[in-house]
């Protein structure tokens, strides 16, 4: 997936969550959109390398928007906005085995299961080799030690995705869960039990209802995303990954 011509700047403070104020190469200081709802935990600091887009689009309030952050190994991608978009991309081009061989993607699916309080899910997939698919997708930027971890802040909308999802599956349907590990750092990726522990059982309970639960790397290239390698998944509960970073 190609992203919009990106400008490099280093970013000086985040502020009032959406909002960045960034240094460009030439010197000039610029207020940015942040289009990410989490705390960004481990994927920003005073001083990082970042890269921007711009719009011309006179309606917008802030021409700018932060994309991603090099915190030292490469680039992290905060724009949560890319994230399914790229993840389309990738079961499209069959790249992610779990989810090959359907015919048909709808992105943005109303699903209102009875007994269930209704609700959007990413993608919906049909017309394959097993049972329709609804599948959720997260972007994952928080690393903890060699662990990437989501949520990075308490989730209540990502509880009630987690009971969507089980509803698929009681409905005879595959529910999937796809954390979409946003930065080049960390071997596995694990539930931020030290951050939601509501969540991180949620998951555990998903996962043992029969919600498929997968992780794979976004691999950034100089002008754009696309989907990598499949990472493994630890829901042991609990868990306390070792070397925790924080930033």
């Amino acid at each position: 997936m190609l992203l919009p011509t990106l400008t490099d700047g280093c970013i000086l403070r985040r502020y009032k969550r959406f909002l960045a104020d960034v240094e460009l190469a030439d010197g000039s200081a610029v207020t940015a959109h942040v289009p990410n709802t989490g705390s960004m935990a481990t994927c920003w600091s005073p001083g990082a390398s970042v890269q921007l887009s711009h719009s011309d689009d006179p309606r917008r309030k802030l021409a700018w928007t932060l994309e991603r952050v090099d915190m030292g190994a490469g680039w992290v991608g905060v724009h949560t906005g890319r994230t399914n978009a790229v993840v389309a991309e990738g079961v499209t081009q069959g790249r992610i085995p779990a989810l090959a061989g359907y015919r048909e993607l709808r992105r943005e699916v109303k699903f209102a299961p009875t007994g269930h309080p209704g609700g959007r899910l990413d993608i919906a997939l049909a017309q394959g080799p097993a049972p329709d698919i609804l599948l959720e997708v997260k972007n994952v930027t928080l690393l903890d030690g060699n662990c990437l971890c989501f949520p990075d802040a308490v989730s209540a909308r990502g509880r009630k995705h987690l009971g969507l999802l089980q509803a698929a599956v009681e409905q005879g349907g595959r529910g999937v869960m796809l954390y979409a590990v946003n930065r080049p750092e960390g071997e596995r990726f694990t539930p931020a039990w030290s951050i939601d522990p509501a969540y991180a059982e949620g998951l555990v309970t998903a996962a043992e209802s029969g919600v498929e639960v997968l992780a794979v790397r976004i691999r950034h290239t100089e002008t754009g995303l696309e989907v990598a390698e499949q990472l493994p998944v630890d829901l042991t509960r609990g868990i306390r990954p070792k070397e925790t970073k924080t930033t």
